[in-house]
């Protein structure tokens, strides 16, 4: 009996110590969230260390040169224009100038000659004939394959030419015509005779620029060209 009792206080002396002796399984601590941290890229530092500040570079902006405005181009210097007159007011002529006929309505080539005393204008088809008791003559006028309607004057008077090229004298009417060179407007005597065979249909002698005009030979055209 004895050992019976015995073995049932072992049996529960050994529950109750099993009972104390259960493993506690240990409670974690709680865990504190975590904070994500900002990702710096690596290629924007340059040689930094841990725990330094790190600042990416500014690019200093270039120094834009200013712009320097366009010269303009300078304007030509035009030539001062040849005087046309002298100071005493006379008309300067060259050795070649333009000649307006008003009666005619055209312009032509002349040539100023120092050494002829009357001026010459070439005429075809001249036919001389009496109105009122005086001496007319019509004509016409031809060169450079322009020929003028036909144009009738009296007679100033008759001339004689001795030509060197043929034997005798050729009996000339003169005429006084209306001329414009330039804006000086003017009567002068032509004798009519055929210079079509000439470079110039008009050639201007003393007669006209005597008292009016100067001439310079080292000159041409310096009178503008009337074409009205």
């Amino acid at each position: 009996m004895y050992n019976w009792k015995a073995i049932v206080v072992l049996m529960l002396s050994g529950g109750l110590f099993a009972c104390s002796t259960t493993t506690q399984v240990p409670v974690e601590p709680e865990q504190k969230p975590q904070v994500e941290q900002p990702v710096v890229d690596d290629s924007s530092k340059t040689d930094a260390t841990e725990g330094e500040k790190v600042t990416e570079p500014t690019e200093k902006p270039e120094e834009v040169k200013p712009t320097e405005p366009e010269a303009k181009p300078k304007p030509e210097e035009k030539p001062a224009p040849k005087p046309t007159k002298t100071s005493d007011g006379k008309l300067i002529l060259g050795e070649e100038e333009w000649v307006y006929v008003p009666g005619l309505k055209e312009a032509f080539k002349a040539r100023v000659d120092t050494g002829a005393t009357t001026s010459s204008i070439s005429a075809v088809d001249i036919v001389d004939f009496e109105r009122d008791g005086k001496d007319w003559v019509k004509f016409k006028i031809e060169h450079d394959g322009i020929t003028t309607e036909e144009v009738s004057l009296p007679v100033e008077r008759w001339v004689k030419i001795k030509q060197s090229s043929a034997e005798g004298t050729q009996r000339r009417a003169v005429v006084v015509a209306s001329i414009q060179i330039g804006d000086l407007k003017d009567k002068t005597e032509f004798t009519l005779a055929d210079r079509t065979h000439l470079s110039f249909p008009l050639l201007l002698g003393r007669s006209f620029f005597r008292d009016v005009a100067v001439v310079d030979v080292s000159q041409k055209y310096v009178q503008k060209k009337i074409t009205k």
